[in-house]
């Protein structure tokens, strides 16, 4: 139970570091492709912060030399694509059917919940092979 509710902790840390990364973005570029910078800069934000909670609180990976742990977090990106996308496909349906910010992010939090549930999976079989989780 703890390690569910530590795992949804950092779900909800991540997703607030995506989201204020988006308005960070949002707010300091605001042209034609404002929307992909923000989730793009929003994601790649998530996914550090989540990374480097996951490695060392839910999964207990002890530390290795740099090029090893380069390879896991590139493992770690890996298994996220999919579950990207369905992030994204997400924030963007409910921009589309919605056309409101408050929709985008409700989409968004829709997809990066059913995404982090996806990738403990993956991450667990794949990437922290080994690991206490």
């Amino acid at each position: 139970m703890k390690l569910v509710l530590l795992y949804s902790l950092f779900a909800i840390i991540a997703m607030a570091a995506n989201i204020l990364a988006q308005e960070a973005a949002l707010l300091l570029y605001g042209d034609a492709y404002a929307m992909a910078l923000a989730i793009l800069s929003g994601t790649a934000v998530g996914l550090v912060v989540k990374f480097l909670l996951d490695r060392h609180y839910i999964f207990a990976a002890s530390s290795r030399p740099l090029h090893r742990d380069l390879s896991q977090f590139i493992a770690y990106g890996s298994t996220g694509v999919l579950t990207t996308l369905l992030f994204w496909g997400t924030e963007i349906a409910f921009d589309l059917l919605f056309e409101n910010r408050l929709a985008r992010y409700a989409g968004a939090v829709l997809g990066l919940s059913l995404g982090y549930v996806i990738k403990y999976r993956l991450d667990r079989r794949y990437v922290f092979v080994g690991s206490a989780a």
